[in-house]
């Protein structure tokens, strides 16, 4: 009978944690450094981002590529790329690499984004990448969501 309610007793103080654990600041991870026709993908397109040009924003992906930005539906096609992003950015966007990887022509890239002075990260992506033959590296899907709390309803 003893054991039994220590176990609930942990059980109890584990709920009550819970919450509060999940609400605790994460631990930033280390940047991740990139070769340089890796890390061309991510300044390119903060470029883009920062002088609002939709249309070099497009050109950095795949002709059959994928936008998946949250609360919006997912997007396919390099115009209907360049048509989402068109009045988006002009702000200064920072991307920085969390993980990679690359086996032939497939790669992907995990990272953190912010913008303007904001400190810390205020977003994740994952970039799935193409490269025909030796060209440079496409983005074939960029999926990328806030790392705010939902809002209460």
């Amino acid at each position: 009978m003893r054991c039994s309610r220590f176990a609930l007793i942990l059980v109890c103080a584990a709920l009550l944690a819970g919450p509060a654990a999940a609400q605790q600041p994460a631990t930033r991870l280390p940047d991740d450094a990139l070769p340089a026709d890796l890390d061309r993908v991510l300044r390119d397109y903060e470029q883009a981002w920062r002088t609002g040009d939709a249309k070099a924003l497009a050109a950095l992906f795949t002709e059959d590529g994928f936008v998946l930005q949250s609360a919006h539906a997912p997007v396919r096609g390099r115009a209907a790329i360049e048509a989402a992003y068109a009045g988006q950015g002009s702000s200064p966007l920072r991307l920085r690499a969390l993980a990679h990887a690359v086996e032939g022509n497939t790669g992907y890239i995990i990272g953190a984004y912010t913008y303007g002075s904001n400190v810390g990260d205020t977003g994740k992506f994952t970039l799935t990448l193409q490269r025909v033959g030796d060209g440079p590296w496409k983005i074939f899907s960029d999926m990328d969501n806030t790392s705010a709390p939902p809002r209460a309803k």
